[in-house]
């Protein structure tokens, strides 16, 4: 059922309902919870994971030729249109004591603590968005994701590690980006298929690769430092002017459950160096809900604000 408000908000901004009949179509009228035909990330063979949020797979292909990447690029089809989606889809009944946590993105804590939606514990969950304020409106950049990434590296040898970079994802932080957008703006696609702003669809294409080309240089000096199999794949893809299926609207962004291509294929590189990591499942000390409080619950709202969530 839909709320008033939902309806008033379709209403006002024809475009959302329509994009809401495509959410109908790819949930089959909402029998699905997330993309039954993705890949399982937890079956695949990898000692350490590297998300990059919201890269599509084709500019993977074009903007990793750039980089000394040296590895098997392949694509999979992603579990989820948004993080909250590839999460719930990836963690539901999985018990993944085996793997550490580092992530500069909030959507964990949103659907672990705020709406009890995930079950899961991780052996241990690194927040690096718990210092995003500090960051200011950047959001949390790449570097110090990859660097908490080393650091958990060390001190869990024996632990599969999972990476959660914020880009390509917003807010942008390239050159471009700062000059088009000199005012803070969480997230101009979603605001570009509101139709709140004028910029051209090829300005924004600029700014998302920006974003791809800063995390990659971050991803390409983190994978020399980790041992074992590494993979570097997504969390979903990125609407960025193509149409939506299967009322063909022209759409900008990530919007949950809508599952064309560039939405759900994304990249499946593979590097390997050194040996196999002996993985060892072992719970954690404490529940991962037991960090909630009001500090840690503003911080996590902040981080939200500046990827363009609230």
């Amino acid at each position: 059922m839909y709320s008033l408000e939902q309806f008033r908000q379709g209403v006002e901004n024809p475009r959302a309902a329509l994009r809401e009949l495509n959410r109908l179509y790819w949930t089959r009228l909402g029998e699905r919870d997330y993309n039954t035909d993705g890949t399982a990330l937890f079956d695949e063979d990898w000692d350490n994971c590297l998300i990059l949020d919201g890269c599509r797979y084709d500019a993977f292909a074009d903007v990793g030729r750039k980089f000394d990447l040296e590895g098997t690029l392949d694509s999979r089809e992603s579990r989820g249109s948004a993080t909250a989606e590839f999460l719930r889809g990836n963690l539901d009944g999985r018990d993944p004591t085996d793997t550490v946590y580092v992530t500069g993105s909030t959507i964990f804590y949103q659907e672990a603590v705020w709406k009890e939606r995930l079950d899961a514990e991780f052996h241990e969950v690194v927040d690096v968005w718990g210092e995003a304020i500090n960051y200011g409106d950047d959001g949390v950049p790449p570097e110090p994701v990859a660097e908490a990434a080393r650091e958990a590296a060390d001190e869990f040898p024996n632990k599969r590690l999972l990476v959660h970079f914020v880009q390509p994802h917003a807010p942008y932080l390239g050159e471009t980006g700062r000059e088009v957008f000199p005012e803070y703006r969480p997230n101009p696609l979603a605001d570009k298929f509101l139709g709140r702003i004028d910029v051209s669809e090829r300005v924004l294409r600029e700014v998302y690769r920006e974003n791809l080309e800063l995390v990659l240089g971050e991803v390409e000096a983190l994978l020399a430092d980790l041992s074992g199999k590494s993979v570097v794949t997504a969390d979903h893809g990125m609407l960025l002017g193509e149409r939506e299926f299967p009322v063909p609207i022209r759409s900008y962004g990530h919007p949950e459950r809508i599952y064309t291509d560039e939405m759900v294929e994304v990249p499946w590189f593979v590097i390997q160096q050194g040996e196999r990591k002996e993985i060892v499942a072992e719970s954690s000390a404490s529940a991962y809900h037991q960090k909630q409080t009001e500090e840690v619950d503003e911080q996590a709202r902040e981080h939200l604000r500046q990827m363009g969530y609230l």
